[in-house]
C-alpha cells in the first residue's frame, strides 16, 4: 500500500479544477476536460457528460483509491465532475485517474497549474494501482499530431510502453495514484521522482520479422506463383482446392512474402490492435495475419457496435486478412467486404457518431470446390450433385468474386509426389524479387499496382495492338466487367515488374487472363 506518513501542507483551497484526458472515437482520440467542482452541501458525488456505466461506477474506485493511498477524499463536499464536451460519448474506465486527479486539485492538495501541462489516462483499481487501458498508442498518435506546445501523457504501466512507440512523444509511467500525487504536490518540484513513476523514451522494439517459410510448401508452383504475384502488386487472392491441399500451410506464409512495414504503416496497425486490447509489443513493426472464423459475423469482421470498435479487417491493416471456408461465411458478413476492398477503409455510421477506421488489408481466402471438396479430384471422387455444387459456389456472390483479382487452383499432390517432394524456395529469396518490384512501382507512379484508377491505369497499363486484341477477345469471350478489365491490367502490370519489363505484352495479359478466369467457378 502506499501512503504518505505525515500529514503534507494543503495548497490554498479551490473549489475548481480542470484535467485534461481524451476519448475515443474509431482511431481518433478527442480532447476531454475533466471539470471537478466542490461545493457546500449535502455530500454527494455527481459525474455528467454523456458518460457510459463503467465511467460513472469511476466513483467508488476513485473514492477508495484515494483512501488507499493515503491522501484525503473530501467526503463531507457537494463533488460536481463534469466530462466535456458533453455530446462527446465516453467508455470504459481511463477516467478514473483524471477524475481522482481533478477532486485533489480542487481540494488543494495537487497544484492544478502543473496537472494543466499534462494529460492523463488510466483505471483505478480499489487499492489505488493503475490498470492498463485500451488505445494508449491512438493517444500518442493524436498528441503527435498536434500543433504547438505538445502536453506530455501520464499512463499505467503496459500502455505507457504502446505510448511511447510515437516518435517525439513525451510519456510517463505511473504505477499507482499515489505516485503521480507524490509529482504534483508543493513541493515535489525538488523531490526525486519515486519508484512508481517513470519518463519513458520513444523506443522502437522492432525484432527481426519471423514468419513460417515458404520453403516448408512442396510442390503447388502455380499457388507459389500467384502469390508472388499478388505480394509484387497488392492483389487478392483466392485459393480453391481439395481438402489437405496445403491452402491454410500457403496463406500462413503469406506475410511473410511482404516489404517491411514503414513507421507510419507500423503505427496505423498497431493502434488498431491496441483499440481491441490486443497488441503485442513482441510483434511490433510485423505484418498481422488475421484468419476470423468462418461463424463471424459482419460486426466481427468490419467492426462495430457502440461505441465502434475495429473489426477483423482494421485488426488485419498493414498485413493479411485469410478467410478459410469461405462459402461457409455469412452472407451479410463477405458482402459487407466489397467496400473496404475498393477503398482501404471502413467507415461506421451510427445515429449519434461516426466512426473511420483503416483497412489496406491483403486478402487471401480459401474454399472447396464443393461440399465434399473432391470436385475434379484426381485423388477421390466427387460425391455431390451439380445442384449441390451450384449451390456451395453460389454463396459467393458476383460482385465479391469481381473484386478478387487472382484465383488459383491448390491440387492434391499424390503421395509419392509429396514424400519425394523437394523444399520450395526460400520466403527471403521471393521477398528479394517482391522488393524490386514494389521499387518499381514506387518510382514509376508512388503506389503498389492495386491502387492505380482511372487515368492512372491508362498511363502505366499502356498496350500494343497484339496485346489490346487479346485482352478484347479474352474479356468479351469470358464476360468481364470494366472492373475485371481494370484488375486484370493490374495484374498484368504487377507480372511485368517482377520481369523486370517497362510495357505490357500479350505475355504478361496471358499469365493474368489465366488466373483471372479462374474467378468463373466449374459447377
Amino acid at each position: 500500500m502506499h501512503c504518505f506518513g505525515t500529514p503534507l501542507p494543503l495548497l490554498p483551497t479551490m473549489s475548481l479544477s480542470v484535467v485534461h484526458s481524451r476519448a475515443l472515437i474509431g482511431l481518433q482520440a478527442r480532447p476531454v476536460l475533466v471539470e471537478v467542482h466542490l461545493a457546500n452541501g449535502l455530500p454527494s458525488f455527481t459525474l455528467v457528460g454523456l458518460a457510459d456505466t463503467e465511467v460513472k461506477e469511476a466513483r467508488e474506485r476513485v473514492r477508495s483509491a484515494i483512501h488507499h493511498s493515503g491522501l484525503e477524499f473530501p467526503a463531507n463536499k457537494r463533488i460536481t465532475v463534469n466530462l466535456a464536451p458533453a455530446d462527446l460519448p465516453k467508455d470504459s474506465g481511463r477516467f478514473d485517474l483524471p477524475i481522482a486527479l481533478g477532486i485533489l486539485a480542487a481540494s488543494g492538495q495537487l497544484d492544478a497549474a502543473r496537472l494543466g501541462r499534462f494529460e492523463f489516462a488510466g483505471e483505478l483499481s480499489l487499492g489505488g494501482e493503475l490498470r492498463p487501458i485500451r488505445g494508449a498508442l491512438a493517444m500518442g498518435l493524436a498528441l503527435g499530431q498536434q500543433a504547438g506546445d505538445i502536453p506530455e501523457l501520464v499512463l499505467p504501466p503496459g500502455s505507457a510502453e504502446e505510448a511511447a512507440l510515437v516518435p517525439h512523444a513525451r510519456v510517463y509511467r505511473a504505477s499507482h495514484l499515489a505516485d503521480v500525487a507524490q509529482q504534483f504536490m508543493p513541493a515535489a518540484q525538488d523531490a526525486p521522482p519515486g519508484e512508481g513513476w517513470q519518463r519513458l523514451s520513444p523506443t522502437d522494439p522492432a525484432r527481426p520479422a519471423a514468419y513460417p517459410d515458404m520453403a516448408d510448401v512442396k510442390g503447388q508452383a502455380s499457388a507459389r506463383r500467384a502469390l508472388e504475384i499478388a505480394a509484387a502488386g497488392g492483389h487478392s487472392v483466392l485459393l480453391i482446392g481439395p481438402p489437405g491441399s496445403g491452402k491454410s500451410m500457403l496463406a500462413q506464409r503469406f506475410a511473410g512474402l511482404l516489404p517491411a512495414m514503414e513507421l507510419q504503416e507500423s503505427l496505423e496497425s498497431a493502434a488498431m490492435a491496441s483499440l481491441a486490447g490486443r497488441l503485442n509489443l513482441e510483434r511490433w513493426g510485423q505484418r498481422p495475419t488475421c484468419a476470423p472464423h468462418h461463424t463471424a459475423s459482419a460486426v466481427a469482421l468490419v467492426g462495430g457496435g457502440s461505441p465502434p470498435r475495429p473489426g477483423e479487417i482494421s485488426l488485419a491493416h498493414g498485413g493479411v486478412l485469410f478467410l478459410d471456408e469461405l462459402p461457409e461465411f455469412p452472407r451479410a458478413a463477405l458482402e459487407a467486404l466489397r467496400e473496404p476492398l475498393e477503398t482501404g477503409q471502413i467507415t461506421i455510421a451510427r445515429a449519434a457518431q461516426r466512426a473511420e477506421f483503416p483497412a489496406r488489408f491483403q486478402l487471401v481466402a480459401a474454399m472447396n470446390p464443393c461440399p465434399c471438396g473432391h470436385l475434379g479430384s484426381a485423388l477421390q471422387t466427387c460425391r455431390c450433385s451439380p445442384e449441390q455444387v451450384a449451390r456451395y459456389q453460389g454463396k459467393i456472390s458476383g460482385p465479391l468474386l469481381d473484386r478478387i483479382d487472382l484465383r488459383v487452383e491448390v491440387g492434391a499432390l499424390a503421395p509419392q509426389e509429396l514424400v519425394g517432394a523437394t523444399a520450395g524456395e526460400r520466403s527471403a529469396a521471393i521477398r528479394e524479387r517482391v522488393l524490386e518490384a514494389r521499387q518499381r512501382q514506387h518510382t514509376r507512379q508512388g503506389q503498389s499496382n492495386q491502387g492505380l484508377q482511372g487515368p492512372l491505369i491508362d498511363a502505366h497499363c499502356a498496350l500494343d495492338a497484339a496485346a489490346s486484341q487479346f485482352l478484347t477477345t479474352a474479356a468479351t469471350r469470358l464476360g468481364w466487367s470494366g472492373r475485371s478489365i481494370h484488375r486484370c491490367l493490374r495484374v498484368a502490370r504487377s507480372i511485368a515488374d517482377l520481369a523486370g519489363a517497362e510495357r505490357l505484352s500479350a505475355a504478361h495479359l496471358a499469365e493474368a487472363v489465366q488466373f483471372r478466369r479462374g474467378l468463373q467457378l466449374k459447377g
